[in-house]
């Protein structure tokens, strides 16, 4: 069964996590053809504070 993590920021609407979810899972039906009860999809919410790139947190790059 595949799996897709996505490490982001906070998505604060659940909608917008749903519709996410929807589309990764018709693409990986559609590149696995398999059945889409298969795919797990894990959504991981990184605050700016506990994230950092280029030796900065995010939280300071803005």
């Amino acid at each position: 069964m595949p799996n897709v993590t996505i490490d982001g920021p906070k998505i604060e609407d659940v909608e917008i996590k749903r519709v996410l979810v929807k589309e990764i899972t018709d693409a990986l039906e559609k590149a696995y053809k398999i059945p889409r009860e298969a795919y797990v999809v894990v959504i991981k919410e990184n605050p700016p504070e506990n994230v950092g790139v280029g030796g900065k947190l995010i939280l300071d790059r803005y």
